[in-house]
């Protein structure tokens, strides 16, 4: 194979059969031997792993070969575990196992305080980062603590989605507050704080609010007063829509006045406005209500500024138009000029209530000038 030549070489490479094509995954695409692993892998990188590898690192710590520490859990459970694997995946676990007792090849360290099926599925996590769907949703509080006391932070994060995700329920809400608090898990709080306001009066019901209330006091103070305030913002915010809608409401009134006194409208208008039976309906949402403003105003005797709710209104818009118009000289709506004349006339109280009023109004509206006040 040595002495053979450039030629006899590619002829050689030529009679090398060429493999199969892969299997492919009909789901992904992939080779069918590759498997999903949790969304867990770093961004840039893949987070598929082969399936022969899983399973080696499931066979592992399943049975135990060669393991060197024992861990004792609850009502006299043990693990069986690698140190140099949990004490890779866990800082916190490699600093126990380094203070561990040892007895022949055995280091023993103990997890206290939560089931022990939830310290094995902890346990089986540091090995391939994989769980069962229903341990994690029977466990997933345990895993929560257990993630952020032994410094797991892929199975914390993978732990707050699943909760937030789906496993986050009226009834368990308080308690996720109450341990997301504690372990440092500032998105999940917020989920679960906007949670309960959301159906603060169910939550307050539950069985975990009247737990909270017994051995916290000062936190279920503290969501009461988060209560009031979001009731009073959610006042304030219904507050300022009905102040918005009702500047909107003068705004489309000013334009409906300047729109009847310049082009005429069913039957008020200039009076060389030649009005057509078939014609179209306004435009003007206010249009038809301002109509019979504007009627009443014209025939009514009590129409001097107070005799009359209805003159009063009239009069009201009259001046507000006035303060809004770009060009009085040559504006059709009447007394636009008069009312400018008498600005100067008015106190400063009512100056700046009127100025404020406008401001509003054109603010509401995003414009500078409204485009229909400009010269007619």
């Amino acid at each position: 194979m040595a002495n053979m030549d450039g030629k006899s070489l590619l002829s050689s490479k030529k009679s090398i059969p060429i493999p199969p094509p892969s299997r492919q995954s009909a789901a992904t695409g992939y080779p069918c031997e590759y498997v999903v692993m949790n969304n867990l892998a770093p961004r840039g990188r893949s987070s598929r792993v082969p399936t022969a590898t899983k399973d080696l690192w499931e066979r592992l710590f399943n049975e135990g070969y060669k393991a060197d520490v024992r861990i004792n859990t609850d009502n006299g459970g043990i693990v069986y575990a690698h140190s140099n694997i949990i004490g890779m995946a866990s800082p916190v676990l490699g600093g126990m196992l380094k203070q561990a007792n040892r007895s022949k090849r055995w280091r023993s360290i103990s997890i206290f305080g939560v089931p022990h099926d939830a310290v094995r599925v902890f346990i089986r996590f540091l090995y391939s980062s994989c769980y069962e769907n229903e341990e994690m949703k029977e466990f997933v509080l345990h895993l929560l603590v257990l993630s952020h006391v032994y410094a797991v932070p892929h199975l914390k994060r993978e732990c707050e989605q699943k909760l937030e995700l789906g496993l986050l329920t009226i009834d368990n809400v308080v308690d996720v507050f109450q341990l997301a608090l504690l372990c440092d898990a500032p998105r999940l709080s917020l989920v679960c704080h906007r949670k309960i306001l959301k159906n603060f009066k169910t939550v307050s019901e539950s069985e975990g609010w009247k737990a909270m209330k017994q051995s916290h006091p000062i936190l279920e103070k503290e969501l009461l007063e988060s209560m009031i305030e979001e009731e009073n913002s959610k006042k304030e915010r219904i507050r300022k829509m009905n102040e918005k809608e009702v500047y909107l409401q003068l705004y489309d009134a000013m334009e409906a006045l300047v729109h009847i006194c310049r082009d005429g409208c069913r039957t008020i208008g200039p009076h060389d406005k030649d009005f057509k039976a078939n014609q179209q309906p306004c435009r003007y949402t206010s249009c038809k209500g301002l109509e019979l403003l504007v009627r009443h105003f014209a025939g009514c005797k009590l129409r001097a500024p107070g005799g009359c709710a209805h003159c009063k209104r009239m009069w009201q818009l009259l001046e507000l138009h006035s303060r809004l118009c770009a060009d009085p000289n040559s504006c059709r709506v009447p007394l636009c000029r008069n009312f400018r004349q008498r600005l100067a006339k008015q106190s400063k109280k009512d100056e700046i209530r009127w100025t404020i009023l406008v401001e509003k109004i054109l603010k509401t509206r995003g414009i500078g000038i409204a485009p229909c006040f400009r010269p007619l």
